[in-house]
């Protein structure tokens, strides 16, 4: 069997695999006969990055933006739920308590670093194809869940919605490492940038759509809201039409989830997870196939599998991933700080980026759409119209122009600009609120459009982007999931614990005092993200083993033979 081991197969010999999807092709056993895992690993890994860019990256970057068209979906629905369960279950006030409207936010947050930390894990020890697909079946069983929810005598709504939001923000978090390590590990190295900058665009299509959604929900019962004078009078046929209008709006959340379900569990597994942890060399060089041929996962011989996996195990000079082997990798203060600088331009980003919805109620009014002392049918139809100028204005645009300009201007120039331009938008906005107010409201309006756009085009993509690319293949998801939780946890200090510094002092002329010092608190995290974005590196047109240093040889193990240890020093 050795020696049978060592005699090079013909390709024409190989039986050719079957299955596959329309977005994960198949490859064939091209480099069956390269005996050498570490060699076959490089040949096949070097036809991913220079494949030209096709049809099928673009449904590629489809399947795996759909989860976050949902996500972007799911998060940006629940100030509209908060919204018309208030006036449906809180009748006499019209809104919600504050401190149920804050609970039902931030449960979606505190879901997703749960689902961020955790899904990262499981995605680098278990695999990212057993993965890939559970957490979108999570967020739709949850999302159904969610717009089935009631009241009744022994259970509040808003515990359950609370409850469902929770675990709907683990399968959303979930989402973030796997589409974006997915994307990474599949993609041409000349576009890796583009693929997962569109990817992470379709954040503002899902925010455009549940606008949209909205906005046909309210025109659909405008028979049944007119007649309400406000929403604290909204009764009988009114509020049975809001009952329903929200179910509606979270309830199609599940719809584009569920067609693209099918292709998230059929995916191939991505050959650099069978390469680099699974040391399955047979496995994962049909799995580079599967990628373009359009056809599931390789299904090789089984005796020459074996054969090639156990020679592996001592061949592979990839390191092994362990608890000891994550402690020393990221102990080298070069890692360390990558790490670093992932996580930290995350968290500073999330803060502020969160926080800008402050200004929603003050540019809803400079725009001609404030929702305060209306009727029931024109709050929900402001609020419907306001919010999807608030996307289209800034959020949608700036996330294409990233995918435009990542590969060329790169990703470390994107986000620097993108931070220090926020940060003297930050300051503007802080220190000249009160005059901005008093002289011209346009100019806020102009300057929160402009914030819009230069989040999108600027850290909010990049921080999404490079810890998918930056981390060695075995701890890649781990490290975006820890780089995600960061800005969520963000998110929520943006959000639960700086945002109600703005009511310090409140009175009933002004309910927000204290919002210019709360801009100027984001203005001071705007600046230190430029000083975390100086421990990443530029990462493109730079292939993935280039960036964690997986491309330089390791030293092979003592039981290599010489002729391999030759063999690896001659390559």
């Amino acid at each position: 069997m050795p020696g049978e081991l060592e005699t090079p197969r013909a390709p024409a010999a190989v039986t050719k695999t079957s299955g596959g999807n329309a977005a994960y092709h198949n490859y064939h056993n091209d480099f069956l006969h390269i005996q050498d895992p570490n060699e076959r690993r490089r040949l096949a890994l070097a036809e991913i990055d220079a494949a030209p860019f096709g049809w099928y990256h673009v449904r590629a970057v489809v399947v795996a933006g759909v989860g976050f068209f949902t996500d972007s979906y799911d998060i940006f629905a629940v100030s509209l739920l908060t919204l018309m369960l208030g006036i449906v279950y809180y009748p006499s006030a019209g809104s919600m308590p504050s401190s149920s409207d804050n609970a039902i936010k931030l449960a979606t947050s505190a879901g997703t670093v749960i689902g961020q930390l955790g899904f990262g894990y499981l995605a680098d020890h278990v695999g990212r194809k057993k993965m890939y697909g559970l957490e979108l079946i999570i967020i739709i069983f949850a999302t159904v869940a969610q717009a089935l929810s009631s009241n009744s005598p022994s259970v509040d709504v808003v515990g359950l919605i609370i409850f469902w939001r929770v675990l709907m923000g683990i399968g959303i978090g979930g989402d973030y490492p796997l589409s974006s390590i997915i994307t990474s590990e599949f993609a041409t190295t000349k576009w890796r940038g583009a693929m997962m900058g569109a990817v992470f665009a379709m954040q503002g299509l899902g925010q455009l759509c549940c606008a949209i959604v909205m906005l046909c929900v309210t025109a659909g019962f405008k028979q049944s809201l007119s007649p309400s004078p406000d929403t604290k009078h909204c009764s009988g046929d009114c509020a049975i039409a809001v009952d329903k209008m929200w179910r509606v709006v979270i309830g199609f959340g599940a719809v584009p989830a569920t067609i693209a379900l099918y292709y998230r569990l059929t995916i191939p597994e991505t050959p650099r997870y069978t390469f680099d942890i699974g040391r399955d060399v047979e496995k994962a060089t049909d799995d580079v196939k599967a990628y373009m041929s359009g056809k599931s996962e390789g299904k090789p011989d089984e005796v020459s599998r074996i054969q090639a996996r156990d020679a592996a195990q001592t061949q592979m000079q990839i390191p092994k991933a362990s608890w000891s082997d994550f402690i020393r990798h990221f102990s080298i203060p070069k890692n360390g700080l990558l790490l670093l600088g992932t996580a930290g331009s995350w968290f500073m980003l999330d803060v502020a980026y969160y926080g800008l919805s402050l200004n929603n109620a003050a540019i809803l009014k400079i725009i001609g759409y404030s929702t305060k002392n209306l009727r029931t049918y024109e709050v929900l139809w402001n609020t419907a119209i306001g919010n999807l100028i608030i996307v289209l204005a800034g959020a949608v645009p700036g996330y294409w122009v990233t995918v435009a300009t990542v590969d060329t201007l790169g990703r470390k120039t994107i986000q620097m600009g993108g931070f220090i331009i926020l940060t003297i938008l930050f300051v503007v906005m802080g220190f000249g609120y009160n005059y901005i107010m008093a002289h011209s409201q346009n100019g806020l309006l102009a300057i929160y459009v402009l914030a819009q756009f230069f989040f999108n085009f600027g850290p909010n993509a990049t921080t999404f982007i490079v810890p998918g690319e930056v981390f060695p293949t075995r701890y890649r998801s781990t490290a975006h999931g820890i780089s995600a939780a960061s800005g969520k946890i963000g998110s929520i200090i943006g959000q639960g614990a700086i945002s109600t510094l703005k009511s310090r002092g409140a009175t009933p002329e002004n309910d927000s005092p204290w919002l210019d010092h709360v801009l100027q608190i984001y203005a001071l995290f705007m600046l230190l993200g430029c000083f975390t974005t100086l421990c990443i590196p530029e990462t493109k047109r730079k292939t993935l083993e280039e960036l964690c240093g997986e491309d330089q040889p390791a030293p092979l193990p003592a039981s290599a033979n010489s002729n391999e240890a030759k063999h690896t020093e001659s390559a």
